[in-house]
């Protein structure tokens, strides 16, 4: 289960921590077009990260955790998916994911990542010294697999992304290209997710570890998959836990975040 569109980030506002947040179009260099949401911080910390949503493609959650990025100082833009099948309109909790996923592949989600990360890097005001992507559930896995694709990232969030070795739009197993990774890995996973067994989570982490990959994987025991959601109040703490090591991993790697 990914995250619902009525779903939100677990992490309280911080007033005037964001300047702006606005919805954008992003032009990649295949010539798609995809709708994005950024949010600017008032404080910039030098950071920035590239959103990559679940499976559902860009909506409110991910709009709502750019702002809580850029409240922390750390500029943001998320992105959709669908563009090419899609267009760059809003779309309605009722709309059906399923038929844009199968006609999803790794090249256009890749062309998508790089145009997101070109945004970033072409905004003269951003003042962007350290770029990172972090990824839920389908966008967790594009997230461990865009430190493959030579963009200079400081590091790559995934949260319970996919490791297995068949995966949706014909996405590689990151386990099996953990030779060709160029960044730092942060990992963080359930360890009730049923659909990324523990023996997935130790392969990945010994196939980082033979590759020389810096890089900290974390379970968080009993957390289903999807656990960082507000609905999910039962899981408070491992949800505040996950939040505190992204903002650690993206410190130790040149923004300065108040500790």
């Amino acid at each position: 289960m990914c995250h619902d569109p009525d779903s939100h980030p677990p992490i309280a506002p911080i007033a005037g921590g964001s300047l702006d947040g606005r919805s954008l179009t992003v032009a990649g260099a295949d010539g798609n077009r995809f709708r994005a949401f950024r949010a600017r911080p008032a404080d910039p910390t030098g950071a920035a990260v590239v959103i990559l949503p679940d499976v559902r493609g860009l909506h409110p959650f991910y709009e709502e955790l750019a702002s809580r990025f850029a409240e922390q100082g750390i500029d943001a833009l998320a992105i959709d998916w669908f563009g090419r099948t899609a267009g760059t309109e809003p779309r309605d909790a009722d709309w059906q994911h399923m038929p844009h996923v199968e006609q999803a592949t790794w090249e256009g989600l890749q062309a998508d990542i790089r145009a997101g990360a070109g945004a970033l890097r072409d905004d003269p005001d951003a003042n962007l010294q350290a770029l990172f992507t972090v990824g839920f559930c389908f966008g967790g896995r594009a997230a461990f697999l865009s430190a493959t694709l030579g963009i200079d990232l400081a590091g790559v969030i995934g949260f319970y992304g996919s490791l297995a070795a068949k995966g949706r739009a014909g996405m590689p197993s990151p386990i099996e290209v953990a030779d060709d990774i160029r960044s730092p890995v942060l990992g963080l996973f359930g360890g009730a997710d049923q659909g990324i067994p523990a023996s997935d989570v130790a392969a990945f982490d010994r196939a980082l570890e033979r590759a020389g990959v810096d890089h900290r994987l974390f379970t968080y025991p009993g957390a289903p998959h999807s656990f960082f959601d507000r609905k999910a109040d039962e899981f408070t703490e491992a949800s505040a836990a996950a939040w505190d090591e992204v903002l650690a991993f993206i410190r130790e790697r040149g923004a300065q975040i108040g500790a």
